[in-house]
Protein backbone atom coordinates (compact mmCIF):
# COMPACT_ATOMS: atom_id res chain seq x y z
CA UNK A 1 0.00 0.00 0.00
CA UNK A 2 1.02 3.59 -0.50
CA UNK A 3 2.79 5.18 2.45
CA UNK A 4 1.97 8.74 1.46
CA UNK A 5 1.93 9.88 5.11
CA UNK A 6 5.69 9.40 5.32
CA UNK A 7 8.02 12.25 4.37
CA UNK A 8 9.67 11.25 1.10
CA UNK A 9 10.54 14.26 -1.00
CA UNK A 10 13.50 16.52 -0.32
CA UNK A 11 17.14 17.28 -1.06
CA UNK A 12 20.41 16.06 0.40
CA UNK A 13 24.08 16.52 -0.35
CA UNK A 14 25.53 13.19 -1.44
CA UNK A 15 28.94 12.05 -2.60
CA UNK A 16 28.50 13.07 -6.23
CA UNK A 17 26.33 16.18 -5.91
CA UNK A 18 22.91 17.22 -4.66
CA UNK A 19 20.26 14.50 -4.70
CA UNK A 20 16.55 15.28 -4.84
CA UNK A 21 13.52 13.03 -4.42
CA UNK A 22 10.60 14.49 -6.38
CA UNK A 23 6.99 13.32 -6.33
CA UNK A 24 5.28 12.35 -9.60
CA UNK A 25 1.89 14.06 -9.55
CA UNK A 26 0.51 11.55 -12.07
CA UNK A 27 1.01 8.48 -9.85
CA UNK A 28 0.01 8.23 -6.17
CA UNK A 29 3.39 6.95 -4.95
CA UNK A 30 5.71 7.56 -7.89
CA UNK A 31 9.06 9.24 -7.18
CA UNK A 32 11.91 10.57 -9.31
CA UNK A 33 15.46 10.58 -7.95
CA UNK A 34 17.84 13.10 -9.51
CA UNK A 35 21.42 14.14 -8.78
CA UNK A 36 22.44 17.67 -9.78
CA UNK A 37 19.31 17.87 -11.91
CA UNK A 38 20.06 14.68 -13.83
CA UNK A 39 17.32 12.04 -13.64
CA UNK A 40 18.84 8.89 -12.11
CA UNK A 41 15.91 6.64 -11.16
CA UNK A 42 12.14 6.45 -11.01
CA UNK A 43 10.24 4.17 -8.64
CA UNK A 44 6.57 3.54 -8.03
CA UNK A 45 6.34 2.27 -4.47
CA UNK A 46 2.79 0.99 -5.05
CA UNK A 47 3.78 -0.88 -8.21
CA UNK A 48 7.48 -1.85 -8.52
CA UNK A 49 6.73 -3.46 -11.90
CA UNK A 50 6.09 0.00 -13.38
CA UNK A 51 9.22 1.02 -15.27
CA UNK A 52 8.91 4.67 -16.25
CA UNK A 53 12.09 5.18 -18.30
CA UNK A 54 12.07 3.56 -21.73
CA UNK A 55 15.58 2.14 -21.44
CA UNK A 56 14.77 0.60 -18.05
CA UNK A 57 11.71 -1.03 -19.60
CA UNK A 58 14.02 -2.56 -22.23
CA UNK A 59 16.26 -3.96 -19.50
CA UNK A 60 13.12 -5.28 -17.84
CA UNK A 61 12.17 -7.00 -21.09
CA UNK A 62 15.56 -8.74 -21.19
CA UNK A 63 15.07 -9.91 -17.62
CA UNK A 64 11.52 -11.10 -18.39
CA UNK A 65 12.79 -13.22 -21.28
CA UNK A 66 15.37 -15.11 -19.21
CA UNK A 67 14.50 -18.64 -18.03
CA UNK A 68 11.76 -18.73 -15.39
CA UNK A 69 12.52 -18.73 -11.69
CA UNK A 70 14.50 -16.75 -9.11
CA UNK A 71 17.74 -15.07 -10.16
CA UNK A 72 21.00 -14.42 -8.36
CA UNK A 73 21.71 -10.89 -9.55
CA UNK A 74 24.41 -8.26 -9.16
CA UNK A 75 23.45 -4.66 -9.93
CA UNK A 76 26.29 -2.23 -10.58
CA UNK A 77 24.85 1.17 -9.77
CA UNK A 78 21.98 1.54 -7.34
CA UNK A 79 20.19 4.87 -7.45
CA UNK A 80 16.66 4.23 -6.17
CA UNK A 81 17.09 0.50 -6.98
CA UNK A 82 14.34 0.38 -9.60
CA UNK A 83 15.47 -2.87 -11.19
CA UNK A 84 16.17 -4.73 -7.93
CA UNK A 85 12.60 -3.87 -6.88
CA UNK A 86 11.36 -5.13 -10.26
CA UNK A 87 13.24 -8.43 -10.01
CA UNK A 88 12.02 -8.96 -6.43
CA UNK A 89 8.42 -8.41 -7.57
CA UNK A 90 8.53 -10.47 -10.77
CA UNK A 91 10.85 -13.26 -9.62
CA UNK A 92 10.16 -14.01 -5.96
CA UNK A 93 12.99 -15.75 -4.17
CA UNK A 94 15.71 -13.91 -6.10
CA UNK A 95 18.89 -12.98 -4.23
CA UNK A 96 20.30 -9.61 -5.19
CA UNK A 97 23.34 -7.49 -4.47
CA UNK A 98 23.65 -3.80 -5.35
CA UNK A 99 27.09 -2.20 -5.67
CA UNK A 100 27.10 1.59 -5.34
CA UNK A 101 29.88 3.91 -4.11
CA UNK A 102 27.59 6.73 -2.91
CA UNK A 103 26.77 5.89 0.71
CA UNK A 104 24.89 9.14 1.31
CA UNK A 105 22.65 8.52 -1.70
CA UNK A 106 21.88 4.96 -0.59
CA UNK A 107 21.07 6.25 2.90
CA UNK A 108 18.62 8.72 1.36
CA UNK A 109 16.93 5.94 -0.63
CA UNK A 110 16.73 3.75 2.47
CA UNK A 111 15.17 6.57 4.47
CA UNK A 112 12.75 8.03 1.92
CA UNK A 113 11.99 5.22 -0.53
CA UNK A 114 11.62 2.11 1.63
CA UNK A 115 14.68 0.29 0.34
CA UNK A 116 14.71 -2.03 3.35
CA UNK A 117 11.32 -3.42 2.29
CA UNK A 118 12.83 -5.14 -0.79
CA UNK A 119 13.24 -8.84 0.10
CA UNK A 120 16.63 -10.57 -0.16
CA UNK A 121 18.40 -7.40 -1.29
CA UNK A 122 21.84 -6.42 0.00
CA UNK A 123 23.63 -3.16 -0.76
CA UNK A 124 27.40 -2.85 -0.60
CA UNK A 125 29.06 0.56 -0.71
CA UNK A 126 31.61 -0.13 -3.42
CA UNK A 127 32.38 0.87 -6.97
CA UNK A 128 31.70 -1.62 -9.72
CA UNK A 129 35.26 -2.71 -10.37
CA UNK A 130 36.06 -3.41 -6.72
CA UNK A 131 32.71 -5.04 -6.03
CA UNK A 132 32.78 -7.40 -9.01
CA UNK A 133 36.35 -8.39 -8.18
CA UNK A 134 35.15 -9.78 -4.84
CA UNK A 135 32.46 -12.01 -6.35
CA UNK A 136 33.11 -15.70 -6.84
CA UNK A 137 33.30 -17.50 -10.16
CA UNK A 138 30.00 -18.77 -11.61
CA UNK A 139 28.07 -17.06 -8.81
CA UNK A 140 25.47 -14.94 -10.66
CA UNK A 141 22.73 -15.50 -13.22
CA UNK A 142 22.52 -11.84 -14.16
CA UNK A 143 24.76 -8.77 -13.92
CA UNK A 144 23.16 -5.40 -14.67
CA UNK A 145 25.37 -2.35 -15.25
CA UNK A 146 23.54 0.98 -15.00
CA UNK A 147 26.05 3.23 -13.28
CA UNK A 148 26.56 6.94 -13.76
CA UNK A 149 28.32 9.72 -11.94
CA UNK A 150 25.92 12.57 -12.65
CA UNK A 151 25.35 11.98 -16.39
CA UNK A 152 28.59 10.15 -17.16
CA UNK A 153 29.25 6.42 -17.21
CA UNK A 154 32.54 5.65 -15.40
CA UNK A 155 34.98 4.73 -18.15
CA UNK A 156 36.51 1.91 -16.11
CA UNK A 157 33.24 -0.01 -16.42
CA UNK A 158 33.40 0.02 -20.22
CA UNK A 159 36.63 -1.91 -20.70
CA UNK A 160 37.43 -5.38 -21.99
CA UNK A 161 39.06 -6.23 -18.68
CA UNK A 162 35.90 -5.39 -16.78
CA UNK A 163 33.75 -7.41 -19.21
CA UNK A 164 36.06 -10.38 -18.61
CA UNK A 165 35.60 -10.07 -14.86
CA UNK A 166 31.82 -9.91 -15.29
CA UNK A 167 32.01 -13.06 -17.43
CA UNK A 168 34.02 -14.76 -14.70
CA UNK A 169 31.27 -14.00 -12.17
CA UNK A 170 28.42 -15.14 -14.43
CA UNK A 171 27.31 -18.75 -14.59
CA UNK A 172 27.66 -20.45 -18.01
CA UNK A 173 24.09 -19.51 -18.98
CA UNK A 174 24.29 -16.08 -17.33
CA UNK A 175 23.47 -12.73 -18.91
CA UNK A 176 25.19 -9.35 -18.78
CA UNK A 177 23.02 -6.28 -19.44
CA UNK A 178 24.35 -2.74 -19.59
CA UNK A 179 23.02 0.73 -20.25
CA UNK A 180 25.20 2.91 -22.47
CA UNK A 181 24.49 6.50 -23.48
CA UNK A 182 25.89 8.15 -26.58
CA UNK A 183 25.17 10.73 -29.25
CA UNK A 184 25.34 10.84 -33.05
CA UNK A 185 28.09 8.68 -34.62
CA UNK A 186 28.07 6.45 -31.50
CA UNK A 187 31.83 6.75 -31.04
CA UNK A 188 31.67 5.60 -27.42
CA UNK A 189 28.84 3.05 -27.81
CA UNK A 190 30.55 1.35 -30.75
CA UNK A 191 33.67 0.84 -28.66
CA UNK A 192 31.67 -0.45 -25.69
CA UNK A 193 29.91 -2.99 -27.91
CA UNK A 194 33.26 -3.98 -29.42
CA UNK A 195 34.63 -4.50 -25.90
CA UNK A 196 31.70 -6.69 -24.86
CA UNK A 197 31.84 -8.65 -28.12
CA UNK A 198 35.53 -9.34 -27.47
CA UNK A 199 34.47 -11.38 -24.42
CA UNK A 200 30.96 -12.76 -25.01
CA UNK A 201 29.80 -15.06 -27.80
CA UNK A 202 26.33 -13.53 -28.18
CA UNK A 203 25.58 -9.80 -28.08
CA UNK A 204 22.53 -7.70 -28.96
CA UNK A 205 21.62 -4.04 -28.78
CA UNK A 206 18.23 -2.39 -28.13
CA UNK A 207 17.65 1.30 -28.78
CA UNK A 208 15.20 3.91 -29.95
CA UNK A 209 15.28 4.16 -33.78
CA UNK A 210 16.14 7.85 -33.56
CA UNK A 211 19.21 7.08 -31.46
CA UNK A 212 20.30 4.33 -33.86
CA UNK A 213 19.92 6.69 -36.81
CA UNK A 214 22.25 9.13 -35.09
CA UNK A 215 19.59 11.81 -34.71
CA UNK A 216 19.97 12.41 -30.99
CA UNK A 217 21.71 11.48 -27.77
CA UNK A 218 20.12 8.54 -25.97
CA UNK A 219 20.33 5.21 -24.22
CA UNK A 220 21.40 1.91 -25.75
CA UNK A 221 20.80 -1.34 -23.89
CA UNK A 222 23.39 -4.03 -24.61
CA UNK A 223 22.84 -7.66 -23.58
CA UNK A 224 25.49 -10.38 -23.77
CA UNK A 225 25.82 -14.06 -22.96
CA UNK A 226 27.99 -17.08 -23.68
CA UNK A 227 24.98 -19.33 -24.32
CA UNK A 228 22.44 -17.51 -26.47
CA UNK A 229 19.97 -14.67 -26.01
CA UNK A 230 16.15 -14.53 -26.42
CA UNK A 231 16.38 -12.61 -29.69
CA UNK A 232 12.98 -13.55 -31.17
CA UNK A 233 10.95 -12.67 -28.08
CA UNK A 234 12.90 -9.45 -27.49
CA UNK A 235 12.37 -8.44 -31.13
CA UNK A 236 8.61 -8.86 -30.68
CA UNK A 237 8.58 -6.91 -27.45
CA UNK A 238 10.68 -4.10 -28.89
CA UNK A 239 8.41 -3.74 -31.93
CA UNK A 240 5.18 -3.72 -29.88
CA UNK A 241 6.31 -1.39 -27.08
CA UNK A 242 4.56 1.91 -26.41
CA UNK A 243 7.74 3.55 -27.69
CA UNK A 244 9.09 0.95 -30.15
CA UNK A 245 12.76 0.08 -30.17
CA UNK A 246 14.99 -1.69 -32.67
CA UNK A 247 16.96 -4.81 -31.88
CA UNK A 248 20.32 -5.22 -33.59
CA UNK A 249 22.34 -8.43 -33.50
CA UNK A 250 24.40 -10.75 -35.71
CA UNK A 251 25.93 -9.23 -38.82
CA UNK A 252 24.12 -5.92 -38.40
CA UNK A 253 25.63 -5.52 -34.95
CA UNK A 254 29.06 -6.41 -36.30
CA UNK A 255 28.56 -3.65 -38.88
CA UNK A 256 27.63 -1.28 -36.05
CA UNK A 257 30.96 -1.73 -34.25
CA UNK A 258 33.18 -2.68 -37.22
CA UNK A 259 36.47 -0.81 -36.99
CA UNK A 260 35.84 0.28 -33.41
CA UNK A 261 38.71 -0.44 -31.06
CA UNK A 262 37.81 -2.23 -27.81
CA UNK A 263 38.42 -0.09 -24.72
CA UNK A 264 41.19 -1.20 -22.38
CA UNK A 265 42.14 -0.25 -18.85
CA UNK A 266 45.28 1.46 -20.11
CA UNK A 267 43.32 4.18 -21.92
CA UNK A 268 41.37 6.04 -19.27
CA UNK A 269 38.49 6.73 -21.68
CA UNK A 270 35.89 9.39 -20.86
CA UNK A 271 32.25 8.64 -21.60
CA UNK A 272 30.10 11.30 -23.32
CA UNK A 273 27.46 13.31 -21.47
CA UNK A 274 24.09 14.38 -22.91
CA UNK A 275 23.76 18.01 -23.98
CA UNK A 276 20.60 18.48 -21.88
CA UNK A 277 21.67 16.15 -19.01
CA UNK A 278 18.46 14.13 -19.25
CA UNK A 279 17.96 10.43 -19.79
CA UNK A 280 15.23 9.10 -22.08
Amino acid sequence: MSKGHKVRGGRREVRFGTAEVIRDLDRPDGWLLSVDGVAQSYVDLDDPTHLEFDYVRRIGDVIDCLPAGPLTTVHIGGGACTLPRYVAATRPGSRQLVLDPDEELIDLVRERLDLRSVPALRVRISDGREGIATRGEDSADLVVLDAFVSAEMPGGLATVEFARDVNRVLRPAGTYVLNVTDGPKWQFARRVVASVAEVFDEVLLLADPGVLRGRRFGNMVVAASMSGLPVAELTRRAASAAFPARLVTGEKLREFHRGAKPITDAEGVTAPTPPDTAFT
